[in-house]
């Protein structure tokens, strides 16, 4: 079996190496910031996507070094890392960004350190999923709007009380709802909804990730004459929706099937998927 690698402040590390002390900020405090990327056929999907996000990100946070981290940088490094590991050019790959230095609450520096992992995929396209999804609200805790709610932070608690949620009950997804109780996302991923021959998402201002896909989508629709409107969305329009699509970076979109006894088309789903491998 072959030795696999990532990619740890720009040196190759066994990925069974340790590398993260118990002073790291981020183990220690979720003090980072992450970006899941894909590569197919060798090309890193959306890269300037990616970037523009990773910078916006750090310079919420304040951790110094986002002038660095630029498209050019992501498609460098997941190059070298697919070529070190001698991948065939389909990889799924997250970036983990952490603030560096010691410090307890308040950081003596804000220098960036970097992880990049991946891990090779089969697919070289994006692929609807077959079955579709069941999901169900989660609304045992609730996502807070501010001005750190866009970016993917390392504090992801919410995310795990919502999967466990989600295993508990047998569902395929679930959808979580910010501090005012309209829709936001979903576990890992921006939602859509098709009513009215409407699409509709939750705006950024409702709290939810800012995510690559979901801009590419909005960008998909608007070449295709598809309307589409950001809004505040009560939890309530899933019980009316014709469609209910997922969106990430990784997997492209999914259709969802079924929401309690509510069951859902995949027409739009399946139409934007098409346009999005021709990409």
């Amino acid at each position: 079996m072959l030795q696999e690698y990532l990619l740890f402040n720009d040196e190759f590390l066994a990925v069974d190496a340790p590398i993260l002390t118990a002073s790291n900020r981020s183990f220690k405090f979720g003090d980072g910031l992450f970006e899941s990327m894909r590569m197919i056929n060798n090309k890193l999907q959306f890269a300037d996507l990616h970037a523009d996000r990773l910078t916006a990100g750090m310079k919420a946070l304040k951790i110094d070094g986002h002038a660095l981290m630029d498209d050019y940088f992501l498609r460098q490094k997941t190059a070298d890392l697919a070529k070190r590991n001698k991948w065939n050019g389909n990889v799924r790959f997250r970036l983990s960004v952490y603030r560096g230095g010691a410090g307890v609450y308040t950081p003596e520096t804000n220098k960036a350190g970097y992880v990049l992992e991946g891990i090779p995929l089969k697919a070289s396209t994006y692929e609807l999923n077959s079955k579709g999804l069941i999901i169900d609200v989660f609304d045992e805790m609730t996502k807070p709007v501010n001005k750190l709610s866009n970016f993917k932070t390392s504090n992801a608690l919410l995310y795990v009380m919502a999967g466990l949620f989600k295993s508990q009950n047998r569902l395929d997804e679930a959808m979580i709802l910010n501090q005012y109780g309209f829709l936001c996302e979903s576990i890992s991923a921006n939602v859509f909804v098709v009513y009215n021959k409407q699409i509709y998402t939750p705006s950024l201002a409702e709290g939810c990730i800012s995510g690559v896909m979901r801009t590419t989508i909005m960008q998909l629709c608007k070449m295709n004459d598809m309307p589409l409107i950001e809004a505040q969305i009560n939890p309530e329009i899933l019980k009316e929706a014709e469609e209910v699509f997922i969106t990430n970076a990784t997997q492209g979109i999914q259709w969802v099937m079924g929401y309690g006894r509510k069951r859902y088309f995949n027409e739009v789903s399946k139409f934007l998927i098409e346009k999005l491998n021709n990409l």
